[in-house]
């Protein structure tokens, strides 16, 4: 009998999602020799390599991309049982592992994270940051307990609840003639300018929706991964971009940018939460919510 632990296959859940023996045991809360150790016995058991180290880089074998969706699923099963053993006690209280768009986090969890410490203490929230496909397939896979996004998700294994609406602003250059008078119209040719997020941020494509009336062939993408990225290049005259209206306070101050309004009605997202259909951390989703829901929308816009 092969007698694989449970701990054996969370080490190499944590190494296979980030392809480096450091990274991979601060994720598992780990020494980086405990993590290689076990990796090794794994291995040994196994009687296969599943990881091939060279230098500095690690790559899956083929073993161990087909052994990858089937250590996932039984991580799934396991936290499901713990989870559903913690029904009856008190809510809100050990390991969560929560989600969120890079074009969302660095506004609102300075405000949600002191609400989760002041009012439950017990709770160990862990964060990832990362695109919305991504948070997508963790959550479905059961490596996420919930995550924040922009509505629509459209993913039949995922349930959703908004949070609230984000309007949408444009930033410019501060000189830029071409927004003298705001507000702009959707349809102004100056948004031939529109700088984009790369591939796979969901800003890119509410960008596009939002200035649908604008050929896209005219708009510039650079590739940028973070909206300050964008911001910075606008500030040294390179284009336009949206700004959502939770991040335009901290963009307004920067030098040689501001930050103008479109015309009413102002296109807007909805950030909501969202986690797997399956009922079993759902009543702390929906707690969550409700505090994100109850933060001062002007403290959010400041």
């Amino acid at each position: 009998m092969i007698g694989l632990t449970v701990r054996q296959m969370q080490y190499f859940d944590a190494l296979a999602q980030t392809l480096h023996f450091g990274r991979a045991a601060k994720l598992a809360g780990v020494s980086q020799p405990a993590l290689s150790a076990q990796i090794a016995e794994m291995e040994e058991r196994l009687n296969c390599l599943l990881f091939e180290r060279g230098g500095k880089t690690v790559r899956m074998t083929d073993e161990a991309l087909a052994l990858q969706p089937r250590i996932e699923r039984i991580l799934a099963d396991i936290r499901d049982v713990e989870t559903t053993a913690r029904r009856g006690r008190p809510s809100m209280e050990g390991r969560f592992r929560l989600g969120i768009i890079p074009t969302v986090a660095p506004y609102l969890l300075p405000h949600v994270l002191p609400e989760l410490k002041k009012h439950y203490p017990s709770l160990q929230l862990e964060l990832r940051e990362a695109v919305t496909a991504s948070l997508v397939e963790d959550a479905a896979s059961g490596r996420l307990d919930a995550f924040i996004a922009a509505l629509p998700l459209d993913q039949p294994a995922i349930v959703t609840e908004g949070l609230f609406p984000d309007r949408f602003f444009l930033a410019v250059p501060a000189d830029d003639p071409a927004f003298a008078s705001p507000p702009v119209p959707p349809e102004s040719p100056a948004l031939e300018r529109l700088m984009l997020l790369e591939e796979g941020h969901c800003l890119r494509e509410q960008a596009l929706a939002v200035c649908g009336n604008v050929r896209p062939v005219a708009m510039a993408s650079y590739g940028a991964t973070s909206l300050t990225t964008l911001l910075q290049m606008v500030a040294h005259g390179l284009g336009v971009t949206l700004v959502p209206e939770m991040a335009a306070s901290a963009a307004g101050v920067m030098p040689d940018l501001r930050i103008v309004p479109f015309q009413e009605p102002m296109p807007q997202r909805m950030i909501c939460m969202a986690w797997r259909k399956n009922k079993v951390r759902q009543d702390e989703c929906v707690e969550l919510a409700r505090i994100i829901r109850g933060l001062d929308r002007a403290v959010l816009a400041a």
